[in-house]
Formats: C-alpha cells, sequence, structure tokens
C-alpha cells in the first residue's frame, strides 16, 4: 500500500518518533471531563427569536446549503464563534496580506 502523508501528518509522526508524546495520567477521568466540556458546549437549552431581513435569511440559508448543515445551526455557529472571538473576516485578512507584500 502506498500511501502519501501530508506534511502535517509526517510531522507528527515524527515527533511521535522522536518520544515528544507522552501518555495522560487517568486516562478516563480526563476522558470524562472533556466528554463534559464538548456537552456542555453543545448543549442548546435556551431559544432565541430575532428578526432579520429577508434577504439575509436567504443568504444564510444558502450558505448553510453549501455547507451541508441546516440554516439553524449555521445561525449558531457563527454566533458562538463571534462570542468566542473565533470569528474571522477573510476578506480583511486578504487586505492585510496584500498589503504586506
Amino acid at each position: 500500500m502506498n500511501t502519501e502523508y501530508t506534511e502535517e501528518e509526517l510531522e507528527l509522526l515524527e515527533s511521535i518518533e522522536k518520544g515528544e508524546w507522552k501518555s495522560i495520567k487517568n486516562l478516563e477521568e480526563e476522558k470524562k471531563r472533556f466528554k463534559k466540556y464538548a456537552s456542555n458546549t453543545l448543549k442548546k437549552d435556551k431559544r432565541v427569536n430575532i428578526r432579520i431581513s429577508e434577504r439575509d435569511l436567504k443568504e444564510l440559508q444558502k450558505k448553510a446549503v453549501e455547507e451541508g448543515i441546516p440554516y439553524q445551526t449555521l445561525i449558531s455557529s457563527l454566533l458562538h464563534k463571534y462570542v468566542n472571538g473565533r470569528l474571522i473576516d477573510v476578506k480583511l485578512i486578504e487586505q492585510i496580506r496584500k498589503a504586506r507584500s
């Protein structure tokens, strides 16, 4: 079998071979802890009603179809990224890159 690895995968393999990875103590406890974090992050226990323009809703629905997810999930994801400071403006980043070159 001829397997081609990405650069990132090769770096990980090299790191493992160098012994840079260590086992986690209390693995089962850590799994439970992170499972709880994930559950709390994904829990949707509050409902919000908002009014937006029909045009914006249609654009959100188109984007959701492109992503293969329900539009309400897309909206929730966008809001989550925004409040956690992870929503980025790709056009702004492109402008900054162009300005630097």
